[in-house]
């Protein structure tokens, strides 16, 4: 099959949607078909054997210079237009626009692609697409509804209002989703709350679950570091529960040594290093952002515990990786995550979401029980290699084409 596989932004970095890109795209290419990314800013990593696209934005929350304006003369056309005035009354626009720019393209080259991907877009261009006779498919990892809540629930009385306009997006992403026959997600748990939040039928939610290289992800050579807990969150927001994560560590280091190290990239004056320094653990939480795969999986395996406390997931990659790393996972029973670990104890501990005294004493007492810590890491990565793998994600991924493909010429015959 030749496949177009969309994605506004892309880069592995900046959370699970970009690897989700690196690693589908490449198993799809190792099982014959042709994969070519239409992307935005920031440009994904991809293997051999798999084409890039670049549809680009006028990337106005790159770093260092976050909601930016751009200088008159980068303006090119009206999608450009309403990408800054979304953003200057407070909306985020690149679902929409770069969903415009990839139809646009999509419609000079409809006869060179058999299906269209789309990941987490789910802008008004995609109907577009469809017109122009395409089958279109769309993954939804988690519907952004529990992002809106969570950042509303946590929000001062004096910003909700922009939060509320902030996703105005998921208006235009609960229609566009309601129009297509083809829709894939990560989990049941997921499956579930799409379905509720954006009225859609449970018979148009196929789950396939996401994967993890096992070769990269695997249990460490070297000794780990006593004491060390790890946590990835791709972003500093409520979701990730990182402050449940922090106020337990503060509450532990009065009673042991414990190092924290954190990958995430976190705004200087963002909520999360506000809450690092009102609690005074800098001298031993850290910091580490912008990481390959390789150095994520040995800081993981350095590792004595892992540590998940998000709010809620539509899956956990993180999770994932952790375990596929045979380092012992404490996570908070959330959303996705007792679905991706397992509730039987045997590849993680799972805690009450949000509750830093549980939380402490959980990992406090892990610490204190290698034993206990060895069992978790041999039932994590036992669970992983029996469950996760990329061939397999691609290869019922190629099943869902093939249904689409089909469900679009049978609507054809019967026009």
């Amino acid at each position: 099959m030749r496949i177009a596989l969309l994605s506004y932004r892309s880069k592995p970095h900046c959370g699970g949607q970009g690897v989700y890109i690196r690693h589908l795209s490449r198993e799809l290419v190792e099982l014959g078909h042709q994969v070519e990314v239409f992307s935005g800013q920031p440009y994904p990593e991809l293997d051999p054997g798999v084409t890039l696209t670049k549809v680009p934005s006028l990337d106005l929350y790159r770093e260092p210079d976050p909601f930016r304006t751009p200088h008159l003369r980068e303006f090119r056309d009206a999608v450009d237009v309403l990408e800054v005035v979304t953003m200057w009354t407070a909306g985020f626009p690149e679902p929409r626009t770069f969903s415009l720019r990839a139809a646009r393209l999509l419609r000079e080259r409809a006869d060179e692609f058999d299906v269209v991907h789309d990941n987490q877009c789910l802008g008004s261009g995609l109907l577009k697409i469809r017109e122009f006779g395409l089958p279109v498919v769309a993954t939804i990892h988690h519907p952004i509804t529990r992002d809106r809540e969570l950042d509303l629930a946590s929000a001062k009385w004096w910003r909700k209002a922009a939060v509320r306009r902030w996703y105005g997006f998921l208006r235009m992403q609960k229609r566009v989703a309601r129009a297509l026959p083809t829709l894939l997600t990560v989990s049941q748990s997921s499956a579930g709350d799409i379905s509720a939040a954006f009225d859609i039928p449970p018979e148009n939610l196929r789950t396939i679950p996401l994967g993890v290289d096992t070769e990269v992800f695997r249990p460490p050579t070297a000794q780990r570091v006593p004491g060390r807990v790890v946590c990835v969150a791709s972003a500093d927001m409520p979701l990730k529960g990182v402050s449940t994560l922090l106020e337990a560590i503060a509450k532990m280091h009065t009673e042991r040594a414990v190092e924290l190290v954190l990958v995430a990239k976190l705004a200087p004056e963002g909520p999360t290093a506000k809450l690092i320094e009102e609690l005074a653990i800098g001298n031993f939480v850290r910091t580490v952002s912008s990481i390959d795969d390789t150095e994520l999986a040995a800081l993981l395996g350095s590792a004595d515990i892992a540590c998940v406390p998000s709010l809620y997931e539509g899956f956990s990659l993180p999770a994932v990786e952790a375990m596929a790393c045979g380092t012992p996972l404490v996570a908070s029973r959330a959303g996705a995550i007792p679905e991706v670990v397992g509730t039987n104890g045997e590849a993680g501990i799972l805690v009450r979401p949000g509750d830093p005294q549980e939380l402490a004493d959980v990992l406090g007492a892990l610490l204190d029980d290698p034993q206990r810590r060895s069992e978790l890491g041999v039932g994590g990565r036992r669970r992983v290699l029996e469950r996760y793998s990329w061939a397999a994600v691609a290869a019922k991924t190629a099943q869902a084409y093939v249904g689409a493909i089909a469900q679009a010429r049978e609507g054809d015959r019967s026009c």
